[in-house]
């Protein structure tokens, strides 16, 4: 079975989250899930959760800034497949 490379950051940070979350006192099952599912961008809402703001939002606006891209780029291709 093959894994995709965002599926496997996604297991990197819900790892990470969920030992740091156990460190400082949070629910390390809640934030662990939430970065399996939702990756980065949950990451970044964790850090300004946890008083680190400035590497938090900067992580939530490249997330963002790269949800968006691969959706503009879905929706070109899909009409460059209706086109042609």
């Amino acid at each position: 079975m093959e894994f995709s490379f965002s599926f496997i950051i996604n297991i990197i940070i819900a790892i990470y989250l969920f030992v740091d979350a156990r460190k400082r006192g949070k629910n390390p099952w809640l934030w662990g899930i939430l970065g399996l599912i939702f990756g980065a961008i949950v990451l970044g809402i964790y850090f300004i959760q946890t008083g680190r703001k400035t590497l938090g939002w900067i992580i939530v606006v490249i997330a963002v800034l790269w949800f968006i891209l691969a959706l503009v780029l879905g929706i070109i291709g899909a009409l460059f497949g209706l086109l042609f």
